[in-house]
């Protein structure tokens, strides 16, 4: 089994995540566009927190954003910065679009899912440590 590693000083890992964000009220606001510009203001900062975007799509109630993490990395602050960011720069880039459909200061929902990911499956990683002695 060969796995794609990243190092630190005294650290070899492998540090994917999936994060899922819903729009408040699940309106239907993103539009390509508005995806691509959510995109460019997360790769604005993402460096900061050790962190690289390794994809980032999704429909018009939510985006997925996969990325790859270094154990350093303060999930939660990068998560609250990444919602904070693009709210505050999309409000600001798309206020008369959006005004209609969200009110408030809101546009994400409140709630996330992250999810760790890894290169193979959970079943094939039980299997592999399971026959370590053979």
């Amino acid at each position: 089994m060969e796995y794609d590693l990243d190092t630190g000083a005294h650290s070899v890992y492998s540090l994917h995540y999936h994060l899922i964000l819903t729009t408040k009220y699940r309106r239907g606001v993103l539009t390509e566009e508005r995806i691509q510009f959510i995109r460019g203001v997360i790769e604005g900062f993402a460096d900061k927190y050790g962190v690289t975007l390794t994809n980032l799509d999704g429909e018009d109630d939510h985006v997925h954003i996969l990325f790859r993490a270094e154990p350093t990395t303060d999930l939660v602050k990068f998560i609250n910065t990444v919602k904070g960011a693009t709210a505050r720069r999309i409000r600001n880039e798309y206020e008369s679009d959006l005004k209609t459909d969200l009110w408030g200061d809101s546009f994400w929902n409140d709630s996330y899912c992250l999810i760790s990911t890894g290169q193979v499956s959970l079943d094939v990683l039980k299997e592999y440590i399971e026959n370590q002695r053979e």
